[in-house]
């Protein structure tokens, strides 16, 4: 398998770089500008599809050119959460059912074997899954199931509005954005000069994204009224 596509690898992988860095780019701009402004809206969707040839990039790789069964996971997982923060603001839930159902099935199938990938690590000879340490796969098996129960709870509900949509929104594009931090900064640290490994700087992106997001979260969720939690518009951008 790895021998039959070694020559498109190269390739691949450029595509994969490119798209990270379009990604962390748009995404820190998308999160700093003025929410429903135009420099959020577009740079918001640059994100969103810089994400998603990012994610089916790494699962391609993982699945196919390297063989990696977490970062496949993973890959998917980010790939579900961009989808559907961007289904939540596109689309009424009646006329997206079929798809939010498909994703659904995708996360909650993903968060299983998450779970029974990150077991077999912990019994593993060397307590790992693919030369990788099983505990993010239980971290991504929480994420892919929470996700999927709110799935379930939204389609039950046949609607989903205000403070609440833009919470969905925010948390599963947030997080995807947290995610694709954490895999730039530290887990490519050693791309970095050893000084500034150590000196602890890679940590400060992503643990600042991750403030930015429970700080949105929260105002989002308790302001009562205010322009940020008022019902929007058909394809209108929702604050990140």
């Amino acid at each position: 398998m790895r021998g039959a596509t070694t020559e498109e690898d190269p390739h691949m992988k450029f595509i994969h770089i490119i798209a990270g860095l379009l990604a962390l780019t748009s995404g820190a701009v998308a999160l700093y500008a003025a929410k429903g402004s135009t420099v959020h809206r577009k740079s918001g969707m640059i994100f969103v599809i810089a994400m998603l040839v990012l994610t089916s990039s790494a699962v391609v790789m993982a699945a196919f050119l390297r063989p990696n069964r977490v970062n496949v996971i993973a890959g998917v997982l980010t790939f579900y959460l961009v989808s559907t923060a961007l289904l939540t603001v596109r689309r009424p839930v009646e006329q997206s059912r079929g798809l939010v159902t498909g994703f659904m099935l995708l996360a909650l199938t993903g968060s299983a074997y998450a779970f029974a990938l990150g077991f077999e690590g912990l019994h593993s000879a060397d307590g790992s899954v693919d030369g990788l340490p099983p505990q993010p796969l239980f971290m991504f098996g929480v994420v892919g199931l929470l996700g999927g129960l709110l799935d379930a709870r939204m389609l039950w509900a046949r609607s989903i509005q205000g403070a609440h949509r833009l919470a969905r929104h925010l948390w599963r594009m947030s997080f995807a954005m947290w995610i694709a931090t954490l895999s730039f900064f530290l887990g490519q640290a050693r791309f970095f000069p050893a000084p500034i490994r150590q000196s602890g700087v890679l940590a400060i992106p992503v643990v600042l994204v991750l403030l930015v997001m429970l700080y949105w979260l929260v105002r989002v969720l308790l302001k009562r009224r205010s322009p940020a939690t008022l019902p929007m518009r058909s394809g209108e951008a929702a604050p990140r």
